[in-house]
């Protein structure tokens, strides 16, 4: 069974998370520099089977899609136009980062260690993968 892939795609940076071969857990993978993250696909694909792509999709409060869309969109173009293959899903992120942060005060992350963007945004991709797993076992 293949993997599935999560990304929480932001202007910087965007996180990472994955599943294990079963789809049964979700576990954060990486940050990487969003500028980086296609190349970053191209060699993790080419070494591990994934079918799924799952793209955090920022809305609004009214389920309207957010301003942010504008730029992940544009990465969900080139996506799809690269890996035509893959299945591509968008998964609702609001308040990721949010959860993502409480997690890590609920885990005992120290005050400094949680300024890391880095760790919010990979432990968001991983949220989000989460997400999806759940919504795809309830269907």
């Amino acid at each position: 069974m293949a993997r599935i892939l999560a990304i929480d795609y932001g202007r910087k940076r965007a996180g990472v998370a994955v599943t294990d071969p079963l789809q049964i857990i979700a576990n954060s993978l990486t940050t990487v520099k969003s500028h980086d993250l296609i190349e970053f696909l191209d060699h993790y694909f080419a070494v591990e089977d994934v079918d799924t792509i799952v793209v955090g999709y920022p809305k609004q409060m009214n389920n309207m899609p957010s301003e942010a869309v504008v730029y992940i969109d544009a990465f969900l173009k080139k996506i799809k136009k690269r890996w035509p293959e893959k299945k591509v899903v968008l998964e609702d992120e609001r308040f990721t980062s949010k959860m993502a942060f409480q997690t890590m005060i609920d885990g005992g992350v120290k005050k400094k260690d949680r300024m890391n963007k880095a760790m919010v945004d990979a432990i968001s991709a991983t949220i989000i993968l989460q997400s999806y797993m759940a919504s795809v076992k309830i269907r």
